[in-house]
């Protein structure tokens, strides 16, 4: 089991970056995937989930308007879009994997309900 993620730089405010998150070894359309981020001396926080808001993507507050999560089964990857960045932003960015039906999740839910983790990804948004 991989999770490959990839896409994370140095922008200014105001930019874009677009991340991606490879998955390998088990049954991509059969699992919720999701962006996490971990900012600097804070605990790892949800981003966005792709179909735990019964069935569609959702996203945590702060980015609402501004990220959006897809994927494409074809290609076993999922995608984060990011537009409008801020310096709060700022963070190692993570996917994870967690089967589908097993768990309730939603875009609450901790990182702990989560099998399986890429090897993260900086975002830094500076001037």
């Amino acid at each position: 089991v991989q999770l490959q993620a990839s896409g994370g730089g140095l922008v200014q405010p105001g930019g874009s970056l677009r991340l991606s998150c490879v998955a390998s070894g088990f049954a991509f359309d059969r699992h919720e995937i999701a962006w996490f981020r971990q900012p600097p001396g804070k605990e790892r926080e949800s981003v966005s989930c792709i179909s735990c808001r019964h069935g569609s993507p959702d996203y945590t507050d702060t980015v609402k308007g501004r990220f959006t999560i897809s994927k494409d089964n074809t290609k076993n990857t999922v995608y984060l879009q990011m537009n409008n960045l801020k310096p709060e932003d700022t963070a190692v960015y993570y996917c994870a994997a967690a089967e589908s039906g097993t768990r309730f999740i939603d875009i609450n839910s901790s990182y702990r309900v989560y099998d399986y983790w890429g090897q993260g990804t900086q975002v830094t948004v500076s001037s």
